[in-house]
């Protein structure tokens, strides 16, 4: 099989895994199970069928709409089947041919993990520890083969203690959630990618901020969730932090 065609596979897969972080992200901070009930439209809650629970193509044919009671559909849910599938795509043509299957599937699921994470604390202000404990779990599980437990440990505890120590100096203005995720990503990303992308974090947090302020959409006092911009910068890091850190660095 060519890569274009496992590529597109690895699409259609990312936007079925999508559709279901679409649960996630909607039931998990509400306290609901994700596995119970079915998928059902938030407005009238009508169970939705099978045919109208397509990735993508159910909505456009919906035409946006919910087929019984014709409340939109809101953009969130194809932007989340659509950013899955192409991360999965893009992580299969930037890995896929030179990478092991461990380090390959546990890209995926740190990066999937991550579009929860992004859209869960951009709604709600919060990181579920729901996410973050199984994730470090992960992240530790999967360093084991790849030979590098120890420093991912290591990286873990470390990303986790600064931010601790951010929270403790600016009097809460670190979240707890925040703390685990850095943890979190620090498992998963290792020494220096993790340092790559807690700095992308801070930068594009920055950013953001001055944005929304400048914008007036936020006031100097209104908290900004964070999450997003670990999301972020973590998602970068995978895919361009080595080259981000060479070109710092100076080397060829």
């Amino acid at each position: 099989m060519s890569l274009a065609a496992s590529a597109v596979m690895a699409f259609v897969l990312g936007t079925i895994l999508g559709s279901f972080l679409n649960v996630v992200i909607y039931r998990l901070p509400r306290g609901l199970s994700i596995v119970r009930p079915g998928s059902r439209c938030p407005h009238c809650h009508t169970p939705i069928r099978p045919r109208d629970n397509i990735p993508l193509l159910s909505v456009l044919i919906l035409r946006g709409r919910c087929r019984t009671c014709r409340a939109p559909i809101s953009w969130r849910y194809p932007l989340v089947e659509a950013a899955s599938g192409g991360l999965l795509a893009a992580i299969w043509i930037r890995f896929a041919p030179s990478a092991a299957w461990v380090p390959l599937v546990a890209t995926a699921l740190f990066s999937l993990m991550l579009v929860a994470v992004f859209f869960i604390d951009l709604d709600h202000q919060i990181v579920p520890n729901a996410i973050t404990y199984p994730g470090l779990v992960a992240g530790l599980l999967f360093a084991i083969p790849q030979g590098r437990l120890v420093p991912s440990l290591l990286v873990a505890a470390g990303a986790g203690a600064v931010f601790l120590m951010i929270a403790l100096v600016s009097g809460g203005g670190m979240g707890g959630g925040d703390i685990k995720l850095a943890a979190m990503m620090g498992a998963f990303l290792g020494w220096p990618l993790t340092a790559v992308a807690l700095l992308l974090a801070f930068l594009t947090g920055a950013t953001v901020g001055v944005l929304l302020i400048a914008l007036k959409r936020r006031s100097r006092k209104d908290p900004i969730p964070f999450g997003p911009s670990l999301a972020a910068g973590g998602v970068i890091a995978v895919f361009a932090g080595e080259r981000l850190l060479r070109w710092y660095l100076g080397i060829p």
